[in-house]
């Protein structure tokens, strides 16, 4: 599905990944996590294409393509997701058409036709229901007005109306209360599948007690420096992230 060798990254003159392998099969689900400044996000970004980093050095290998000679536009047509840590707000732009030209653009890239209205919203009353989000949502402008959780809420909506091959979840526990987490965290697992793969990027382990990886990478100063089981994020939780860092520089 997706293969990451040796990939580098900066923002001006900040080099942030320095040389990330990483490998994601079928079906895999993969968490993230590592202190703050470790580079993290800057991965979720690097992958979906935002033009603030420069890729200085590696490969990654999606789908037999290479992402990283592919514009963002291209990326998500061919099935790459990123759910926000902060998502934004698009005023004067509704849920509804927003979704609409989206999954038309998708479809158009697969060679299909524009989807039909009672299809399309069928679909959206379907896709909806995953995250109990109700009408009145959907027909505002995109996450114009919207709570924390109701942004959080969107994005998995929008994530299971485009059906990507790989999502990558940026923080999308971050400031959600316990409610909000299980609805967004049932909604992505509603969608675990063996043709669909997760990068969940976080910084607690509550997370993880919902929706459950197969593999656990810690990132540390731009490198993923431990990988194991459900396991080492339990670890994390008790005992913080400077017993890994004091173990990578000794």
């Amino acid at each position: 599905m997706l293969t990451i060798n040796k990939l580098k990254a900066s923002i001006g003159d900040s080099e942030i990944l320095k040389g990330l392998d990483l490998t994601i099969g079928p079906g895999e689900v993969h968490a993230i996590m590592g202190p703050n400044g470790s580079g993290k996000s800057t991965l979720a970004s690097v992958l979906a294409g935002r033009e603030d980093y420069a890729v200085t050095g590696g490969k990654v290998d999606f789908l037999g393509m290479e992402l990283l000679e592919m514009d963002a536009t291209a990326r998500a047509r061919s099935g790459l997701f990123l759910a926000f840590q902060y998502p934004v707000e698009i005023p004067g732009v509704s849920n509804i058409n927003f979704m609409r030209a989206a999954l038309n653009g998708k479809r158009a890239h697969e060679g299909l036709e524009p989807i039909a209205g009672k299809a399309f919203l069928e679909l959206v009353k379907e896709k909806a229901s995953l995250v109990e989000l109700d009408g009145r949502l959907r027909n505002r402008s995109v996450n114009e007005g919207f709570s924390g959780g109701e942004k959080k809420r969107n994005e998995i909506f929008q994530m299971a109306m485009l059906e990507p091959k790989l999502a990558v979840l940026d923080e999308t526990d971050s400031g959600l209360d316990i409610d909000a987490l299980r609805i967004v965290a049932n909604g992505v697992n509603s969608m675990r599948s063996p043709e669909r793969s997760f990068l969940v990027i976080t910084h607690y382990q509550r997370l993880l007690d919902y929706i459950v990886p197969d593999f656990v990478h810690v990132l540390v100063d731009g490198r993923i420096v431990r990988t194991g089981g459900k396991e080492l994020a339990l670890e994390l939780e008790e005992r913080g992230y400077d017993w890994i860092k004091e173990a990578v520089t000794s």
